[in-house]
Formats: structure tokens, C-alpha cells, sequence
């Protein structure tokens, strides 16, 4: 059973928006400018969930681990970046229920925020083109603290701009990432059935709930309604 909390966590891409149409777009365009092969949505959709800098380096080596030429990655980066300052939110979606479920939670007066690896130049311009950056209180990016998730650090760093104890809060995620990171935190945590977890089923992660769409939450938090 959850503990009502008094703060939620939120990540981003796999969780409130479906990024990878973006991402695809611009990593391809990558390959094209470096005279490499394309690799497709249906890839980046593994790949994603860790931060531009892995997504990059899958790209480039077209697999989930290992590590580019460290030329060729210096090459790639800068050209990636320049492409997704340019369409952060042009592809990109709100997934079915998210604005059904951040307008719920405020209504009950929930104090929410939203954690994610993606760093702060592309972060606020999603949030705020997609029409959702007001419903946060905080916003902690992947480049907001030296650490990020699956560190506890963004978590914890949260829990102490909200002044409550980490078992007073719970995360929303997708991803093995998110779990390991609510964990490591001391946080509870809900998964979506349907984000960037590398094709693996997030239930398998163990987390303390799964949930179709973000409006399904009111049913785990407020049951008797």
C-alpha cells in the first residue's frame, strides 16, 4: 500500500512526454552530417533515458553499451546539441492523461516537481512549449547537481527544497533508472506501463506500482473516491 505523500517527483521523457520523435529526428541528422548510417526511432526508443551523452554514443557504436572513438564523439556532440536546441519540442507529446493527472494533483494540493537527466537548455523550453513548466514548483535537471539519476542526489536534493523527510515523497517514473533512484532515496515509487526502460518491462524492476496513465494515480492515492 502507498503512503499518502506530501511531495511527487516527476520525470520527464518516458513519463509526461513522449520525446523520442525529436530525438530520433536529430540523431539521425547527426549521422547524416557525420557520413554514418541513420539509425531509426525504433533504436532510439532503447536508447533513450540517460542522458544526451549516452544517447549520443549509442548512436555512434549503434548499440545499448560500449564507447565511441573519443574523436568521433567530439565530433557528434556539438552537432546533436545544435540540432535539439532547434527541435526540443517540434515532435515531441504530452502522453495520453498527463495533463488529466498534473491538473488532479494540484487540485489536491499536491507540491510537485519534476527530476530528469535532460539538462536545463532543453528541460525548461519542452516543459514550457508542451504547456505544463507551471505546474512544478522545482525543476532539476540533469545538469542542476554533479550527480544524477540513478544517483539519489536530485532526489534527495528535492526532498530538502520541500522540507520533508524522504519518506514523505514519491517519485513518478519509467525507467530502471527511476526506480534505482527512488530506492537509493528513500523514496516510494510509481512506474508508467509505457516509457524508455530499453525495452525491458518495468515491472520487472520491482516498483511500488505500475500505472497505464498519469490519471490513474488519484486511484492509487485517493482509493475511496
Amino acid at each position: 500500500m502507498l503512503k499518502k505523500p506530501k511531495a511527487i517527483v516527476m520525470d520527464i521523457d518516458g513519463t509526461l512526454v513522449d520525446s523520442v520523435p525529436d530525438l530520433a529526428f536529430c540523431t539521425d541528422a547527426m549521422m547524416e552530417q557525420l557520413g554514418l548510417p541513420p539509425r531509426g526511432e525504433t533504436k532510439v526508443r532503447q536508447w533513450v533515458g540517460n542522458g544526451v551523452e549516452r544517447l549520443i554514443k549509442r548512436a555512434l557504436v549503434d548499440n545499448l553499451d560500449g564507447e565511441p572513438e573519443k574523436s568521433l564523439y567530439q565530433k557528434a556532440e556539438p552537432i546533436f546539441l545544435t540540432l535539439y536546441q532547434e527541435n526540443t519540442s517540434k515532435r515531441s507529446q504530452l502522453y495520453p492523461g498527463v495533463k488529466e493527472g498534473l491538473a488532479w494533483l494540484k487540485s489536491q494540493e499536491y507540491r510537485l516537481s519534476s527530476v530528469t537527466n535532460k539538462a536545463a537548455q532543453f528541460t525548461h523550453p519542452l516543459l514550457k512549449e508542451l504547456g505544463i513548466i507551471d505546474y512544478f514548483e522545482m525543476i532539476v535537471s540533469g545538469d542542476t547537481l554533479p550527480e544524477k539519476k540513478p544517483h539519489p542526489a536530485q532526489l534527495l536534493h528535492t526532498a530538502n527544497f520541500f522540507g520533508i523527510p524522504p519518506e514523505k515523497a514519491l517519485m513518478v517514473g519509467d525507467s530502471i533508472s527511476d526506480v534505482k533512484a527512488a530506492r537509493a532515496a528513500g523514496f516510494q515509487i510509481i512506474c508508467l506501463s509505457y516509457g524508455y526502460n530499453h525495452g525491458k518491462d518495468i515491472r520487472d524492476s520491482h516498483p511500488d506500482a505500475v500505472i497505464d496513465s498519469l490519471f490513474e494515480i488519484k486511484d492509487l492515492l485517493n482509493p475511496a473516491v
